[in-house]
């Protein structure tokens, strides 16, 4: 009986090492990174196989001792909410964003910074509204791109000293009252008949201009005159009228006298 008793003493002895032994190891996958805590201090895992004591891999970790923040590598997704934004020509409209982020030194992801999501979302909002703030209506709609590049620099350099990297900054929608679209709508359309009046004068200045120097060469070659006279005078009558009133040069005149002079006169 006593044997028996011991050895139910000891089994949960064993059971209690054995899940203490099993419980300290971690797995890491490849996009996982660790920051191990020993006595508050950051230190590295004492067994790491393959790894540079922080992972990936397996970890092994001092039982009640070391304390293991995982954190990923890959890049993260975050949304910018709908921000007020008072633009240079003063006109309000909500702006929203999404960044591209990614940790590229975990030590100070988590020690630099309590939450550095959460930092990083506040910044990107207060950013956003600083940039696109100084710049009008028609610059936020028209050079987006630019405007993009200039938020990602700004947050990238911010969170230099939290271990993260900011890959990219798309402004997302642009949302304007009805007043403004209206606004918007009617300056789109005086802007398009402005270019068409354009278009058309510049049209009437070459055509105008194409007439003279064809007048210039036809008055150079009379000849030619005579020619391009013959040629309206054919496509007139192609046109199928009765009846045709059309004015004769001086010289055809000339000509016609000239034939009834010789035969008018006697043999």
């Amino acid at each position: 009986m006593e044997g028996f008793q011991l050895l139910f003493g000891i089994i949960p002895v064993v059971v209690i090492l054995l899940y203490i032994f099993f419980s300290s190891f971690r797995i890491l996958r490849e996009y996982e990174r660790a920051v191990i805590f020993r006595f508050g201090r950051r230190t590295n895992a004492i067994f790491n196989p393959g790894g540079d004591g922080s992972g990936p891999g397996l970890v092994l970790l001092i039982p009640f001792v070391d304390k293991m923040v995982k954190v990923s590598l890959r890049t993260i997704t975050m949304d910018v909410p709908p921000q007020d934004v008072i633009t240079r020509d003063n006109v309000s409209v909500k702006v929203n964003a999404v960044v591209y982020l990614r940790v590229v030194d975990p030590q100070l992801a988590i020690i630099q910074v309590a939450n550095f999501s959460e930092a990083t979302s506040q910044l990107a909002q207060t950013t956003l509204r600083a940039v696109l703030g100084k710049h009008e209506l028609d610059e936020m709609l028209a050079e987006r791109e630019r405007l993009n590049l200039d938020i990602q620099r700004i947050l990238d350099a911010q969170t230099d000293a939290w271990g993260i990297k900011v890959t990219n900054v798309e402004i997302k929608h642009v949302d304007l009252n009805e007043s403004m679209i209206r606004a918007i709508a009617r300056q789109a359309e005086a802007e398009r008949e402005r270019r068409a009046k354009v278009i058309h004068a510049d049209g009437e200045y070459q055509a105008a201009t194409k007439l003279v120097e064809a007048a210039a060469q036809l008055a150079s070659q009379p000849q030619s005159l005579q020619l391009r006279y013959l040629q309206t005078l054919t496509e007139v009558a192609s046109e199928g009228h009765t009846t045709i009133v059309f004015p004769v040069p001086t010289n055809i005149m000339d000509v016609l006298r000239g034939l009834t002079g010789e035969a008018s006169k006697p043999r």
